[in-house]
């Protein structure tokens, strides 16, 4: 993991620096673009591991960038990085295909341990065991990560996958939201609990028809039913 290469996007000569220096502290080469389109030159030509990129750049704005790249087919971990507190902006993030997002200021440990997180479960999507799981018509196929439901396949994202697939392992069971953010998310700590419900709702509509339900559990969080 330490030799994979970061893309920081942020027009914030003083935020390039800081996020370029706790990364580097741990291992990872940096690449850094100031505005949208020389981002999306700089991820075709170098295929960062992940990138984090803030909202509020030039030329193209970081959610336009983020549309282009998963409309292309791009799936590339990406962190978000909001100016401001508002739930608006981290849900657009979240929906247009974004993993994560932070809120400035933030703390640059945080953002390396959230960077070292995703990563990590990439590196063990390689070694995920091959064996079906069949829950109601559902049946996930984690090797090939392949979700289908009776005979056609849904298209879901890599975290909308790694969500359902640990509701799938353990049906019945109610995950709390931190759980959650530990389990698929790989976070050590406590998170954006928002993101989670966000993913919950994608899902849902994506298995709408099916025998298997994501129920949620009021004040707890979420469990899988068939």
């Amino acid at each position: 993991m330490s030799s994979e290469l970061i893309l920081l996007v942020d027009d914030e000569p003083s935020i390039i620096q800081l996020a370029r220096m706790y990364f580097e502290r741990e291992g990872f080469r940096v690449q850094s673009a100031s505005d949208g389109e020389s981002a999306l030159e700089e991820i075709a030509k170098h295929h960062p591991a992940l990138i984090v990129l803030d909202v509020m750049i030039p030329k193209l704005d970081g959610f336009e960038v983020c549309r282009k790249l998963r409309a292309s087919g791009d799936s590339t971990p990406i962190i978000m990085l909001t100016a401001r507190d508002e739930d608006i902006d981290k849900i657009l993030g979240l929906e247009l295909g974004a993993d994560d997002y932070l809120t400035k200021p933030f703390n640059p440990r945080e953002l390396t341990a959230r960077v070292k997180a995703i990563l990590r479960r990439s590196d063990t999507k390689k070694q995920t065991d091959s064996t079906p799981i069949h829950r109601g018509d559902l049946t996930i196929i984690p090797s090939s990560r392949e979700v289908r439901l009776a005979s056609r396949t849904l298209d879901l994202r890599a975290q909308e996958f790694d969500l359902l697939l640990t509701l799938a392992e353990q049906p019945g069971r109610v995950f709390s939201r931190e759980q959650l953010l530990q389990l698929a998310w790989g976070f050590d700590f406590y998170g954006q609990t928002r993101t989670v419900d966000v993913h919950i709702a994608h899902l849902r509509k994506k298995l709408d028809g099916s025998t298997v339900k994501i129920e949620t559990v009021t004040g707890v969080g979420y469990k899988l039913v068939t």
